[in-house]
């Protein structure tokens, strides 16, 4: 029961950190929140506790591809503000 417990504390601070990131989702934070609960609702009947970790490994993956894109993102619009003004005044 103590492992169910803590499993069910990391599923809930997953759940809440892609929450957090879906907010700047690229199609917006509506139709990431959708799909968060949809994909969080789908396997919420999983009991197996390796099963629930193999879940929890590939949410973080999912938490890093976001956190990667919005870094790209970051750049691209940084990388575009300050470069491409220096190509003009050339």
């Amino acid at each position: 029961m103590k492992m169910a417990n803590s499993l069910r504390g990391e599923v809930l601070n997953l759940y809440k950190n892609l929450l957090y990131l879906g907010r700047e989702y690229p199609k917006g934070a509506d139709y990431f929140k959708r799909r968060l609960r949809n994909v969080f609702l789908k396997n919420k009947d999983v009991k197996d506790p390796e099963k629930i970790k193999e879940l929890i490994q590939r949410g973080e993956f999912v938490m890093k591809e976001l956190e990667a894109l919005y870094f790209l993102r970051k750049y691209r619009a940084m990388k575009q503000r300050y470069y491409s003004d220096t190509n003009k005044s050339n």
